[in-house]
């Protein structure tokens, strides 16, 4: 269970935004503080699977053949085989396209080597390179659990954002995904929560709400 406070933050931040005639995101800002982001090797680069799930559509692309590319037609948003990645290689409109709508991609390991070649010059600069899909690993069940995943990168930039929710999520489930996330966080840092300077939640168009540290 969240800490108390960030359930007091989320709270706030869903009754502090204003009525929306859309459903708005739930989204956490971290500032970092005392790394040297322009080195590569101290970014922040996570996925990281929220108890709560994301609240929102998440769209993912497999590049599969065979058996593994029938039961990814079940679960994911577009399946490519070999064919159809060559051809999206070969029109870069339609890549660009896919890479920008796309959350996640995920890829026979086998396959991987061809996905750099055909799409390495979109994927990578986007931060969107595929998960690699080993042969004893179920296609149905690493999409489903990326559904529930955000990306937290933070390239060189002090002050990163993920979404953590939506507004018609009940708090204590958001607080526990940002509880999860600042977990992670902590651990993986250089100096843990020394390295985290700030942490607010907002709703998309409302203000920001600091979780109190």
């Amino acid at each position: 269970m969240a800490d108390q406070d960030i359930v007091t933050a989320v709270s706030r931040a869903l009754e502090d935004g204003p009525e929306r005639n859309f459903r708005e995101t739930v989204d956490l800002a971290i500032n970092l503080r005392d790394l040297d982001l322009n080195d590569p090797s101290k970014r922040i680069d996570e996925s990281v699977v929220l108890p709560s799930g994301t609240g929102q559509e998440t769209q993912i692309v497999v590049f599969a053949e065979g058996e593994t590319a029938l039961r990814a037609e079940d679960v994911a948003d577009e399946v490519f085989g070999g064919d159809g990645l060559a051809d999206l290689g070969g029109d870069d409109d339609d890549a660009k396209d896919l890479a920008d709508k796309t959350d996640f991609f995920i890829a026979e390991e086998d396959m991987m080597q061809d996905v750099a070649r055909h799409l390495g010059t979109i994927l990578g600069p986007r931060g969107k390179m595929p998960t690699p899909l080993g042969l004893d690993e179920d296609v149905v069940e690493t999409v489903n659990r990326m559904k529930n995943t955000v990306q937290l990168r933070s390239r060189d930039r002090r002050t990163f954002h993920t979404r953590v929710g939506a507004e018609d999520m009940d708090a204590d489930d958001i607080a526990d995904n940002i509880d999860v996330i600042v977990r992670r966080l902590e651990a993986n840092l250089e100096k843990g929560p020394l390295n985290i300077d700030s942490i607010y939640v907002k709703t998309t168009m409302g203000p920001s709400v600091e979780v109190s540290a």
